[in-house]
């Protein structure tokens, strides 16, 4: 279903039945046309979780980002329109009373982190669970040691600096937290299997935090 949050355009696909809905915060430079992030979000409707797809910057700014490449990695600014985007989904009947968690890929799981360390202190509620994508968690900066929703960052195995940088951010972080790295797999998980993989990582690990 075709969602509109004042000017940005999204997809809520909510299963019958849902035990939990997730929101997507897309990495730098994508969107929520990402074949990546639909393909997990297929996986995640099929497990009985509600998906938003939606974008975290209008169209105008789409325009503007790829010459200045800086609002996809303004991490205050993305969070902050994560924030936003989650209030106004918290009062959508179709997922009346269900969990929220985030799945962030690359500068998009920095966003989600901030995000889920900031929301309690807005709205008084907690994110559920947050789930990194060959994400860059460090760029969360001194939000990581207030992070409350459990966490799991995957991570390929050839895919070395990111790697190093997940290892980091994680020992920063106080919350319930995982570290998966997938053999064989580079920062898109373009290998046969791997983002098959990171479906079912990311299906399993919110069905057990938002259910």
């Amino acid at each position: 279903m075709k969602v509109q949050w004042e000017n940005l355009q999204g997809e809520l696909s909510v299963p019958t039945a849902a035990t939990g809905v997730v929101v997507f915060a897309h990495g730098s430079g994508s969107s929520r046309h990402s074949p990546r992030n639909r393909y997990v979000a297929d996986v995640l409707n099929e497990g009985g979780l509600a998906t938003l797809l939606i974008d975290l910057l209008n169209a105008e700014e789409q325009e503007v980002d790829p010459q200045t490449a800086q609002l996809r990695f303004d991490i205050p600014f993305l969070a902050h329109r994560l924030v936003a985007i989650t209030q106004w989904l918290r009062v959508q009947p179709q997922v009346d009373g269900l969990k929220v968690g985030y799945f962030g890929a690359s500068t998009g799981a920095g966003a989600a982190l901030v995000a889920s360390a900031e929301l309690p202190r807005l709205i008084h509620e907690s994110v559920g669970a947050v789930v990194s994508r060959g994400g860059r968690p460090d760029l969360a900066g001194d939000a990581l040691e207030r992070v409350q929703a459990p966490t799991l960052a995957i991570v390929g195995g050839n895919d070395p600096v990111v790697l190093e940088l997940n290892r980091q951010a994680l020992a920063r972080m106080n919350c319930v937290k995982a570290l998966h790295v997938i053999p064989g797999a580079g920062h898109l998980f373009e290998e046969p299997g791997a983002l098959e993989e990171v479906a079912k990582l990311a299906r399993a690990w919110f069905t057990e935090e938002l259910s």
